[in-house]
């Protein structure tokens, strides 16, 4: 069973939903310091921002690409990586090309993670493959298009799909692709419970923006007192 310390370093923190002001970026932004969480997840025009905010924290800033639809062209999801790099990012999370995979199209989908891939440089490429829009052959076979692209991670959800991560997902997933890449579980991960439930099944990233009740849980376990509670986590 992971300690506090162990499972913080598993959260993305979500910072996504469009309608967040500033100074609600910034609140998320110090709870996602407090609770030394591996990185957050912000909206690409909170980059430079979030870099600032969090700098000297230890909390890394990652971002989306296409998202949540992931039907932008290639061309554009890759000045979208380029700018976020250059403006910070640590990581990004692309959304596949869904139409394209439910369509059967692998070879676009391909090049489309791979183009994402070169033009992070090295950066960690995150696949998103929107399992609550994909049958189980479709979830097998993005993930094995994800590994074939040379991402490093394939992840279940935007949260903004009407669903989330799901254990038979998320073993799926770690069932398809090698040891090379791992897999993130985000969406619905709303309690200490879930993320050990998504842990379990495989995944080593969580993507959440309820880290303060997760991590509170946490706290409570190692001091032997127990978990409780849940957060309403629809935005990741």
């Amino acid at each position: 069973m992971p300690t506090e310390r162990e499972l913080a370093a598993t959260i993305d923190h979500a910072i996504l939903k469009p309608e967040l002001t500033r100074a609600d970026v910034d609140a998320e932004l110090d709870i996602a310091a407090e609770w030394g969480v591996f990185s957050v997840c912000v909206r690409p025009s909170d980059i430079p921002h979030a870099v600032e905010r969090l700098a000297g924290t230890g909390v890394a800033v990652g971002t989306v690409i296409g998202f949540p639809h992931g039907t932008t062209s290639t061309a554009a999801k890759v000045a979208e990586t380029r700018q976020a790099i250059a403006d910070g990012a640590a990581e990004v999370d692309m959304v596949v090309n869904i139409a394209a995979l439910r369509s059967g199209f692998d070879d676009v989908v391909v090049a489309d993670i791979r183009a994402v891939v070169d033009a992070a440089d090295g950066h960690v490429t995150k696949v998103i493959l929107e399992t609550a829009l994909l049958d189980d052959e479709q979830i097998e076979r993005g993930s094995r298009l994800t590994e074939a692209g040379g991402a490093h991670f394939v992840k279940t959800s935007t949260g903004f799909a009407g669903g989330g991560a799901t254990v038979p997902h998320v073993e799926l997933m770690r069932r398809t692709v090698g040891a090379d890449v791992q897999v993130k579980a985000s969406g619905g991960v709303r309690s200490y419970a879930d993320a050990l439930a998504m842990i379990d099944a495989g995944a080593t990233r969580l993507g959440t923006s309820g880290s303060a009740v997760i991590l509170g849980e946490a706290r409570r376990v190692d001091a032997g007192a127990g978990a409780t509670g849940a957060v309403d986590d629809t935005s990741y």
